[in-house]
């Protein structure tokens, strides 16, 4: 069953002889439980394919399903709590709140929809991402990898359908990347997730179940990586 559907999808800024197609016709669609990397030169249009794909910006033309549901056609308050409940977003500047906690970021979310986080959930991850003794300190009071395991653990906290990530480990160095990639692949499949992810890097690019690459605002699959 494909957990994402995305059809026609075209995004243009400005008019006439200033216009940019940033999107051009992109059409694909993703099963449940699948890892994607999109891969693509600055300017691509793979950024904006991805706040298409989240519901954080809107398409000239075109549609987005997420388990069934067509994200363009509901109304703002509407798209705003399936997009909380849906879509985790994991970001490569982390974002993580300064003067909350470990803790206190990663339920956050739950937090903001009026819920009461699942203790026995959160201890979970909080165990699975290796935060556990750590879960009392500021982000200040981390590394880099350790701060972006803490916006892992935010994104998953409301147990999403999917998981959107924006080079993930771009600001990280290639031990603390490889931890972090490995992490996000092993909860994934704990917690079977499916997973788009912007990379600008081959090789963790290969380390995924599908690549896509857009060009000039036009996606072409790649195919799998696995054997």
């Amino acid at each position: 069953m494909d957990l994402l559907r995305v059809e026609h999808i075209c995004k243009t800024y400005g008019s006439g002889e200033a216009a940019v197609h940033a999107l051009k016709d992109v059409t694909f669609s993703v099963p449940k439980g699948e890892f994607v990397a999109i891969v693509g030169e600055s300017g691509s249009g793979k950024s904006t394919l991805l706040n298409m794909i989240g519901a954080l910006d809107t398409p000239t033309s075109g549609e987005v399903f997420i388990n069934e549901k067509n994200t363009f056609a509901m109304k703002e308050k509407a798209l705003t709590i399936f997009r909380r409940r849906n879509i985790g977003f994991i970001f490569q500047a982390f974002n993580l709140i300064p003067e909350l906690s470990v803790e206190q970021n990663i339920i956050f979310p739950v937090l903001l929809d009026h819920q009461q986080p699942n203790k026995r959930y959160l201890n979970e991850l909080l165990e699975v991402l290796g935060l556990a003794e750590r879960h009392a300190h500021l982000p200040s009071q981390l590394s880099g990898g350790q701060q972006q395991r803490v916006a892992i653990g935010r994104a998953l906290m409301t147990r999403p359908a999917l998981v959107l990530a924006d080079e993930p480990t771009g600001n990280l160095d290639s031990q603390n990347s490889s931890e972090v990639l490995a992490l996000l692949k092993e909860t994934a499949r704990k917690y079977e997730q499916t997973v788009i992810m912007i990379t600008h890097n081959p090789a963790i690019a290969h380390t995924a179940d599908r690549i896509f690459q857009v060009s000039d605002g036009v996606l072409t699959d790649l195919g799998g990586c696995r054997e």
